[in-house]
């Protein structure tokens, strides 16, 4: 990655929120490990001027496993949908930086079962795509942009390779019902 930290950041601490489950889940380890390698990858692709408060002090992010339902409140109430998605990310506030809060994910268990099928994908490998790309959001990537979502993709499929992960951008080959 580019633009090496001059020194490691702080181990990121992860709370995991459980609030549904479906047939499969991954465990809360799974979902910390995930999201603390696309922390460090994120922070060191960064450049210093983008980098926030938290590499000074203890940072802590909270994943949330949410239904369909509470997956679409969230949705309706900050992006203005009526629908449930996949994942949604919550930057901490200008306050909360000042703890060493990075921000929330919301993932909804039901969605991302759902495409995995839908996109013949391994839900493992969905899911750790889903934690890597709602982390890289609380550090300030996004793909609105043409060239933000090369960048932001680029980023995904490098973190996604070095945690064991195929790049979830090729198409995947049809399986047999």
């Amino acid at each position: 990655m580019s633009n090496p930290p001059t020194h490691d950041p702080a181990p990121l601490r992860v709370s995991v929120q459980i609030a549904t489950r479906q047939a499969w889940t991954p465990s809360a380890q799974a979902l910390r490990g995930w999201s603390r390698a696309a922390y460090r990858e994120g922070l060191a692709a960064l450049s210093v001027s983008a980098r926030r408060p938290w590499l000074t002090q203890r940072p802590v992010l909270c994943i949330r496993l949410i239904g369909r339902h509470e997956s679409r409140c969230l949705n309706e109430q900050f992006r203005g949908q009526d629908k449930p998605t996949n994942v949604l990310s919550f930057p901490a506030s200008t306050l909360e930086l000042q703890d060493g809060a990075v921000g929330d994910i919301a993932i909804c268990a039901a969605i991302v079962a759902a495409e995995a099928r839908a996109q013949y994908k391994v839900p493992r490998a969905h899911w750790a795509h889903m934690v890597v790309h709602g982390t890289l959001h609380l550090l300030g990537f996004d793909h609105v942009l043409p060239r933000q979502a090369a960048r932001m993709e680029r980023l995904e499929v490098a973190i996604l390779g070095g945690i064991g992960y195929q790049d979830p951008y090729q198409p995947q080959p049809h399986r047999a019902a």
